[in-house]
């Protein structure tokens, strides 16, 4: 079947990603290979002290990204997608939206981004003896309850955004065990939220929580079907036809692992742009709980550890844009994408551990080191000289740095190291100059996907093909993934090391940043 004949007959599959600063659509055909893609750029705004989308940003970024992909098909394959084979929701996980019984929202959409729950993650950890990032949902529903928020009466209904889109196109108020992971403790033999922990709170603070959550669901269960509803606020054209069955709604790094085959014990992958976070599937259970370590799930419900940091590639985004501003400034007329693989590329030129440079990419609070808010900052020796390879060094070494030392934890403390780091996002779109700093960061064995680019919105396709395929998905992902090309990356002894004195240097900073934070 060609692949205007898969679309034809309904037969491609689609699947969505909600991402940070961009959503992203890929239409799959019946071998899983991407055979049409749509995008959508947002952005989060910092209102009142929170970072936030508005409902109207999530209704017009589902419009928006499915139309541009209908213009990609129809630019391509002279088609309109009538039907579709099956399709599945993902977006940036944890965070909350909180609704009333009409599932207005009662409060602002709180992202994974936002710092202000150290009080209440420290406090749940604690109470649970299992590890409760400040991201998480239940950490915002406590400091609700602590701020005595008037509204917590009347809400009846609490999502993550991939389980509040797939509401709004199915009307079946369900959620993907993996994403289910960061909204609130799992009980990993039951394979859905723990009722021990939902007594400890409800005997605590007085709120049982498990009639507010979405119901779990695992990869390969089929989680509703498109309503006419659905239908029409997806495609505004009208063509779509309701009725396509829906898999469980999933995070980003259950999406992630689906894209990278990362499901088995001791496999993991890395997922690097507006944040950056690594996961490694256990093969047994860490011995106590460590607060800037998450334990989620795989989306067919295995326990993976996350060290997740907030911040990535915004800082050296900024700064390229700067590089460009220049530019312009000079009549010189450079694509963006030149620039970005020059620049990025320039750190093979650079001395190992960046030449004395040391720049902290914190737009954000970074729950890792202790920074409730941030403040992007660049600290060099005056001594060195400054270059350009140099600093775009020490600017790629610090978007992963947070991460490592979350990585460090778990190495150091637990002995959970993966074989291979397989990365994915933004960060390694000049494919070589990002997978070398991971391997550099890491000192792991680190590769590649030439389907990379793809990321979640792909993986979240894989996971609607999966519907009912009767397989483990391990069995059915390695099927896919049998001939996958990879860019792969060792670790260089000098760039390790070179790096291990970058981190020094970069943690002993760390106090500068405190001081700078209180500036600002």
């Amino acid at each position: 079947m060609t692949e205007a004949e898969c679309i034809r007959c309904g037969e491609a599959v689609l699947g969505i990603e909600f991402g940070s600063t961009r959503i992203k659509a890929v239409l799959i055909d019946q071998s899983a290979k991407p055979i049409a893609t749509g995008a959508y750029d947002w952005e989060n705004r910092f209102e009142n002290g929170i970072w936030t989308y508005s409902r109207e940003d999530i209704l017009a970024g589902l419009r928006g990204v499915y139309s541009d992909l209908s213009h990609s098909v129809a630019s391509k394959y002279g088609l309109k997608i009538e039907r579709l084979k099956a399709m599945g929701i993902s977006a940036m996980m944890h965070g909350c939206i909180e609704c009333d019984s009409s599932f207005a929202f009662l409060s602002p959409f709180r992202t994974w981004r936002n710092t202000i729950t150290a009080a209440e993650s420290e406090e749940l950890t604690k109470l649970f003896d299992y590890p409760i990032p400040q991201r998480w949902t239940i950490s915002h529903i406590l400091k609700d309850i602590k701020d005595g928020k008037s509204y917590l009466k009347d809400v009846r209904h609490v999502f993550t955004l991939a389980s509040y889109v797939h509401f709004l196109l199915t009307g079946v108020k369900a959620i993907g065990i993996g994403d289910a992971s960061g909204m609130f403790p799992i009980d990993f033999e039951k394979k859905t939220f723990s009722d021990k922990a939902a007594e400890t709170f409800l005997s605590s603070y007085g709120l049982d929580i498990r009639p507010l959550f979405p119901e779990v669901k695992l990869a390969g269960e089929m989680c509703g079907t498109l309503t006419a509803e659905g239908a029409a606020l997806l495609d505004e054209s009208g063509v779509l036809q309701p009725g396509v069955p829906f898999c469980a709604p999933e995070g980003d790094a259950e999406t992630g692992m689906a894209a990278t085959n990362t499901v088995k014990p001791r496999t993991g992958n890395v997922s690097a742009g507006t944040s950056a976070f690594a996961t490694i599937i256990l093969d047994k259970p860490l011995s106590k709980a460590y607060s800037v370590i998450d334990i989620v799930s795989t989306p067919d419900g295995y326990p993976g550890a996350m060290a997740h940091s907030n911040n990535c590639t915004g800082d050296y985004d900024s700064w390229i844009s700067l590089f460009a501003e220049v530019l312009k400034m000079m009549g010189a007329d450079v694509k963006k994408g030149r620039l970005y693989d020059t620049l990025l590329r320039s750190v093979f030129d650079a001395e190992k551990d960046a030449g004395g440079i040391i720049s902290y990419n914190f737009i954000s609070g970074e729950h890792i080191v202790g920074l409730e808010k941030g403040v992007p900052m660049v600290i060099r020796d005056p001594e060195k000289p400054l270059t350009v390879a140099n600093f775009m060094r020490s600017l790629l070494y610090s978007s992963l740095s947070s991460m490592r030392i979350g990585l460090d934890i778990l190495s150091k403390e637990e002995g959970v190291k993966a074989e291979l780091l397989i990365g994915h996002g933004g960060f390694f779109k000049t494919s070589d100059a990002g997978l070398k700093m991971l391997s550099s960061v890491t000192g792991v064995k680190s590769a590649v996907m030439s389907t990379a680019g793809e990321g979640g919105a792909w993986g979240a396709a894989l996971l609607a093909s999966y519907i009912g395929s009767g397989k483990s998905l391990s069995d059915y992902l390695s099927e896919i993934f049998k001939n996958a090309e990879m860019e792969v990356s060792e670790p260089d002894g000098e760039d390790t090391a070179g790096y291990d004195r970058f981190l020094q240097s970069y943690e002993k900073g760390l106090a500068v940043e405190r001081k700078a934070v209180e500036v600002f």
